[in-house]
């Protein structure tokens, strides 16, 4: 097994693809090391003492090392992690389901109810979010949540690499909004959750 790194735009996340599904439906993201004890894989990133974020995607793990960390050191932990996790084909979450974790519905994180009167609005967002942006924010490493809609503003949530990038305001505010404002004009603004 042979797991191939690659960087991101966040110059403290490093995306590991270790050529299998990591999570086959859904992805999830541990932003500390209480969140990681969900999870085997992710209490082991955790351990190494210099990561402070780790996000799991369809076919990937990224990790974000704390500030003052040297990716030179850290990385080859990360991958001994990843290789023994994957090779002994550990359960990637405890519990009585093991590898089965329910991910929960978007609307159980909203920002804001979604109102009846937006459904065909919201449904237009959320499918350019699916289409466009998703595909886009996961090769970089991260994810893109919803999190409502109201009176003309979306709320998201940048996930993995992306929620702690640079470059994540000009995502959010030149790429995405102008993306939703072009295919839905009820759009107005685009708002980080």
């Amino acid at each position: 097994m042979f797991i191939e790194t690659e960087t991101t735009p966040n110059p403290s996340s490093l995306k590991f693809l270790p050529g299998r599904a990591v999570m086959p439906v859904g992805t999830r993201e541990f932003a500390s090391p209480e969140a990681a004890e969900a999870s085997p894989l992710a209490q082991a990133i955790f351990d190494t003492g210099e990561v402070v974020n780790v996000f799991f995607g369809y076919d990937f793990v990224t990790v974000t090392a704390a500030p003052g960390s040297d990716w030179s050191a850290l990385k080859p932990q990360v991958v001994t992690i990843l290789l023994d996790h994957f090779i002994s084909e550990a359960p990637l979450f405890t519990g009585p389901t093991g590898n089965g974790i329910a991910v929960p519905p978007e609307t159980e994180d909203l920002v804001v109810e979604d109102r009846e009167e937006d459904a065909e609005t919201i449904a237009s967002i959320k499918e350019l979010l699916e289409a466009r942006v998703r595909p886009a924010v996961a090769s970089d490493g991260g994810d893109i949540a919803y999190r409502g809609f109201s009176e003309g503003v979306v709320y998201l949530t940048l996930q993995g690499a992306c929620s702690g990038c640079p470059s994540s305001t000009a995502t959010l505010k030149q790429g995405i909004e102008n993306l939703l404002k072009h295919y839905v004009p009820e759009v107005t603004e685009v708002r980080a959750a």
